[in-house]
This record gives C-alpha cells, structure tokens and sequence, in this order.
C-alpha cells in the first residue's frame, strides 16, 4: 500500500503558519538549492534530503530492488563493515536515515555541531560508497521478505495490494515497492548498485538544513556531501490515471471483522481548489470525533471503532481515499451508511458551523507541532517538493480561512462522487458480494 508522504507533509507544513521561522534560500557553487534556518542556541543540527523517483524508478523485473538497496546504505560502506559504521555513527551521537517511497527517497542526519566535519563525513561515505556486501543483502533481504510474508497475513495490506493493481496496473503504483519474495529473492549486488546509480542522483534534490549552522555554511557542505553523486537518473513514469471503477470486491479471509479500503480519484495537490478539498475532507472523515462519517457510523450505530478518510495527491496521480473496519454481521451496513454520506456531502454541502469548527482547528493545532529542528528540517523539505514557497509559512493561514462555504459545496460536489467509490472489503462480510 502506498506510502501517503505527501499528504502527510502537507499536513505538518501547516503547523508552520504561525511560528516565526526565517527560511533563508541558498544556491551552493556546485547548484545544489537549499532551504536553511539558522538556530543557533542549541549545537545541534539537522539535515533532511529527499529526491524524487524513489521505488517508481525500479527496472522492470527488479520490482523491491530501490527499496533493499536502501535498506543497505548503513550496511557498510567504504572500508567499514555494517557493525564498524555504527559504532562510528554512536561514537558522534549522530543519527541518520534511509527511507524508499514510491516517489521519493528520503536521507537525513542529525548530529552536535562540534561533531558537524565527521558525522558528515561518515554520511557521505553511507551515500557515495556503499558496499553492498552479500552478506548484508542476504540479511536485510531476509527481513524484507519476512515482512511481505507478514503482509500477506494482513488484511489491511491485502486489500491495499489489491486496490493498487486494480487501480494502477502495471504502473509502479500498482504494485509494492517492498517487491514480491520472487522478485526479492532474484535480486543481486549488481541490482543494488544499479538501483544506488539511479536514485541518488543530483537532478532532483531538494535540502533542508536546520540549527547551529550559518546559510553560508551550508553550500560548501553540501557540495562536499552530494557533490559526487551522479548527475541525472533515469526518466520518471508517466502519471497515470484512477482506473478502478465503482463496486465492491471481496476478499475472502477468515476473521471476525472485516476491513475495508475505499476511494475514488481525488484532486491535484496544485489544483486552485485543494484547499477547498482539504477543508471538506476535514468535515467528511479526517477530523476523527468531528468528522461526520465518525459521527454516523460510530457513534450514531457502533459499527467501528474508528473511520477515516484522506486525500493523497501523489506525484502522478490522485486520489481521495478511506478506511473502516467493523464485525463480519455489521460491515456491510457501515459501507452503506459511508456511501450515503458522501453523496448527502456531496448534494447539500456542509453548514457554517462545521467549516468554521474546521477551520478553527487547521488554523490553531499545527503550530503545537513545530517544536524542533528535526520536525522544520522535515517540514520546509516537503514545502518544496510540493512547489510552495518560503512565504507559505506566513500565508497559510490565509489560504484556509480564504476559503468559503460556497467553495467548499461547490468542490464537495465536484470531486465527492459515491457511485464511483469501489470498497474492498478482506474478511467474511455478511450480505457483501463481488460486484462486475
């Protein structure tokens, strides 16, 4: 099932609305661009890099090869093995990740600036000189594999799977980035560092750097950093689009409660009336107890414990996308109470008071988040990958309370369309069959 970054970093982007947090802009010699605040009062800093391809970019027939590879950048690199490279990183207090996405993938360090020249040094030998041992692919594959294997035990990442290849086919969003155990187990070193040679590459970075550090600073750093990577990477694929028509499909599974994924096509995160869209979403799923499907099917009839939905703007798609689980005797009156609300949303809109409880809440929450270099390192390098400038975190606020009950019922009924949702339900449901 997809891993929705994207809409998880716009929703931390907002808490930024209200901070007071000067983002300085810096291109470096080699033409690395950089978003920078300076914190000096505590000696720590925090850098966070993603470039865009991700497990999008895995070649066919090598489906999970991006995302084992990552897995093994802290494996060992130069003239280190796994367990010598970390006890080098814990001597520094330094931490690094290594993530694969479907769009992206995501690196980061967070070090004491007294310890600044090494920890980096000793990342950028994890990014520019894997190893790639075989005795660290066999190990991280084996935990790769072991996790697909828990996978096919779980309903929820069953009916993921089968809503991605319904969906998408055989675009990348069709299928998982972990790969399948076949393609896993095919996998060898040269694939690992094919797939290094065509994620880390130069010509779609995007940087973040907060802390005890000058913006002066930051260019030659990250020239000496990300300097040796390659140039260019391969092609992007193509955006594709929603090809799962409405209906329901059930996957037999023995359980006691069902679980069922459910959406349609959604909206572009550029699109002049996201905003719009992510208000109402908020009114229709997304504001747990205040959501009105949290309302109706939960407290209203006990049918869940919790129901959910989210938009998920992806770089070449869009959806709009929900989630519910409930007892074998009751999903299938849950569905139908979700399908009738989202055509009650889409056909009378929403009222004052849940646009403004909405907007009181997007407005007023998120700064409570923003409370440490990693989580604005993190923030400001979503900002950019989405396209929003640095004047956004003074803007946002305005761009929510912009918004009118004209617009958001004018969008509910434009993008909410109940006939189209397809649901599928992993369990035994009473009364729910497959529909053509």
């Amino acid at each position: 099932m997809f891993r929705f970054i994207i809409t998880a970093v716009f929703a931390v982007t907002a808490s930024v609305a209200t901070a007071a947090v000067d983002i300085k802009t810096i291109t470096s010699d080699g033409g690395i661009n950089a978003w920078v605040v300076e914190e000096p009062s505590i000696p720590f800093v925090a850098l966070e890099i993603r470039i865009r391809g991700g497990a999008s970019l895995d070649v066919e027939g090598k489906r999970g090869a991006v995302n084992l590879m990552m897995g093994l950048l802290e494996e060992g690199s130069g003239d280190m093995t796994a367990q010598e490279f970390q006890a080098k990183r814990e001597s520094l207090a330094a931490s690094f990740g290594y993530r694969a996405y479907d769009d992206t993938i995501s690196l980061s360090a967070k070090f004491l600036t007294e310890n600044q020249d090494d920890a980096l040094a000793l990342f950028k030998q994890s990014l520019v000189s894997p190893t790639f041992d075989q005795d660290a692919i066999d190990r991280v594959r084996a935990q790769v594999i072991s996790g697909i294997n828990s996978d096919a035990k779980n309903p929820n990442r069953i009916a993921g799977a089968f809503f991605d290849e319904a969906a998408f086919g055989d675009h990348p969003y069709g299928s998982s980035m972990d790969g399948t155990i076949e393609s896993v187990t095919a996998l060898t070193r040269d694939d690992m560092f094919d797939a290094h040679r065509n994620v880390l590459t130069r010509d779609r970075l995007f940087v973040s750097v907060v802390g005890d550090v000058t913006a002066d600073a930051v260019g030659p750093m990250l020239d000496d950093l990300l300097g040796d990577l390659p140039d260019e990477g391969p092609a992007l694929p193509d955006d594709v689009d929603f090809g799962l028509a409405g209906g329901v499909t059930v996957i037999d599974y023995e359980t006691p409660q069902s679980v069922a994924l459910f959406g349609h096509a959604g909206i572009e995160r550029d699109d002049d009336d996201f905003f719009a869209a992510y208000i109402m979403n908020q009114i229709l799923g997304a504001g747990g107890f205040e959501s009105r499907l949290m309302n109706e099917v939960r407290e209203k009839r006990g049918l869940t414990y919790g129901i959910s939905t989210f938009l998920v703007p992806k770089f070449h798609a869009e959806m709009m996308l929900g989630q519910v689980a409930s007892a074998n005797e009751t999903i299938a009156e849950a569905i139908e109470v979700t399908r009738n609300e989202w055509a009650r949303l889409a056909d009378e809109g929403v009222t004052d008071e849940e646009l403004e409880t909405a907007k009181t809440f997007l407005t007023g929450e998120y700064p409570l988040r923003f409370d440490g270099n990693g989580e604005i390192a993190d923030i400001m390098v979503g900002m950019q990958m989405i396209g929003l400038p640095p004047e956004y975190v003074i803007n946002r606020n305005d761009y929510i309370e912009a918004v009118t009950l004209d617009d958001i019922n004018r969008v509910a009924g434009e993008l909410l369309d109940p006939e189209a949702l397809h649901f599928v339900v992993v369990g035994q449901p009473e009364g729910l069959t497959t529909t053509e």
